[in-house]
């Protein structure tokens, strides 16, 4: 069955999933892959998440730890230093991209609304009750390893491990809901994502964005976040990661026209004209 739920609740209200929702991803850290330091002060952050909603963002992700492979871990009070300022002052729908509870907590108490958190809460379990008594959104995506542990798509020199890539994700990633409502959690206020990009190849990468239509099939709102990662450039020959936006948004639209709905992108704009004219999964099914 399709998922005829029409929003996704988050904290202090709800987010329409008639259309397109872009997620503008912000970065307030030295070391990410495709924009690391280059909004590392307040002003500068503020100003781009500014820009984003301007071009169409419905939210806004602040992040302070960078989840790119090799990425290390960067502790919850060097976290709070970098987002909280920033999410004060951003206005909006703001989620905060952070797998420490206590970041969560103040980043909630700073004016956030959705907790992305790319461990689904296995790297700190107090993230379910957090969830469920502040009644934020919440984003559960799937991993393999740590950042720390991982690499680039087109870097694996063999595939990493799985019976069947699509079915082993979706069936993670229902449990990890399952348990989540088990804390608490109410289900209109989680999403999943498959993770793009951790633990996979770019053989499976691919896998996932073809079957993307399983996970709608759960009646979760489905997250995605394909944006200039390495096995778009690999498969579109783009070496640098701020040239594969073209690249980026179309992956965006083959999801969407399947029926996912949530998209966290580097560049909004490209992504709001090259989605809003393409019909929905539900909308083909009406017709």
């Amino acid at each position: 069955m399709l998922r005829d739920q029409k929003c996704w609740k988050v904290r202090g209200g709800a987010v329409s999933l008639e259309k397109p929702v872009f997620v503008g991803i912000l970065n307030v850290t030295p070391d990410s892959f495709s924009d690391g330091g280059k909004y590392s002060s307040v002003d500068d952050a503020v100003d781009r998440g500014r820009e984003m909603f301007e071009q169409g963002a419905a939210i806004v992700d602040v992040g302070g730890e960078s989840t790119r492979p090799g990425a290390e871990v960067v502790s919850a009070s060097e976290q709070i230093r970098r987002v909280v300022p920033v999410i004060q002052r951003l206005g909006g729908l703001v989620s905060v991209d952070t797998t420490n509870a206590e970041v969560a907590a103040a980043a909630i108490g700073a004016g956030a609304c959705i907790i992305n958190d790319v461990s689904a809460c296995q790297d700190d379990l107090a993230m379910f009750k957090l969830a469920a008594e502040t009644e934020a959104g919440l984003v559960l995506m799937h991993r393999l390893v740590s950042p720390k542990h991982d690499q680039y798509s087109d870097e694996y020199e063999s595939n990493p491990e799985y019976d069947d890539v699509v079915h082993d994700v979706l069936r993670w990633l229902v449990n990890r809901a399952n348990i989540a409502q088990e804390n608490g959690v109410s289900r209109e206020s989680i999403a999943i994502d498959p993770g793009l990009g951790f633990g996979k190849s770019v053989e499976q990468n691919m896998a996932l964005v073809r079957g993307i239509g399983a996970f709608v099939e759960t009646g979760f709102p489905v997250f995605v976040g394909a944006s200039r990662k390495s096995f778009i450039g690999a498969l579109s020959g783009i070496r640098d990661p701020q040239g594969r936006d073209l690249a980026s948004a179309t992956m965006a639209e083959e999801m969407w026209r399947d029926g996912a709905q949530v998209f966290r992108v580097h560049d909004v704009r490209t992504h709001c004209r090259v989605l809003q004219s393409t019909p929905h999964e539900t909308d083909n099914n009406r017709r």
